[in-house]
């Protein structure tokens, strides 16, 4: 899986976390070829995360370089560490009864407004719930409190 190579130690854990909640994390699967924009998708009935690689080198302008192929790639780095958290957010969703973890009020004016944009996007076009998908926007800036909530909800 390519996309491993754009985590830090971090986000590593939390993918081995999920792996051992029972998760199936996959690739560019059809998924991503149907939707573009997604750079990653959390499947509740399979237990399976997919993340959309290819998505997110195309939409941050990935530039392989023969060399040294993670230099000057920070935003595609980026993108694919946040599609990881946001999805094992919503894992932590479904650990915890398919709920919430935390309060849902004033959290949405933690928000920067390109999150606004991409839980318009992600409420509109997918089974998600206002209140999952916020939280999620803003556990995926988080990696060490969505490695304890894993932890604590899921294992």
């Amino acid at each position: 899986m390519e996309f491993i190579i754009f985590l830090s130690k971090l986000d590593r854990e939390i993918l081995e976390l999920l792996v051992k909640a029972n998760y199936i994390v996959e690739e560019n699967k059809i998924e991503c070829l149907i939707n573009k924009e997604i750079k990653g998708l959390h499947n509740f009935q399979e237990n399976k995360i997919v993340i959309c690689t290819e998505n997110a080198k195309r939409k941050t302008r990935f530039k392989e370089i023969k060399n040294n192929p993670n230099q000057d790639n920070f935003k595609t780095k980026r993108a694919i560490r946040k599609a990881l958290r946001h999805e094992a957010a919503h894992v932590v969703q479904k650990c915890n009864g398919n709920k919430i973890v935390g309060e849902i009020k004033d959290l949405e004016t933690k928000l920067h407004k390109s999150k606004r944009n991409a839980l318009e996007f992600s409420t509109s076009k997918f089974a998600g719930t206002y209140a999952k998908e916020v939280e999620a926007y803003i556990l995926e800036d988080k990696p060490k409190k969505v490695k304890e909530m894993l932890k604590t909800y899921c294992l």
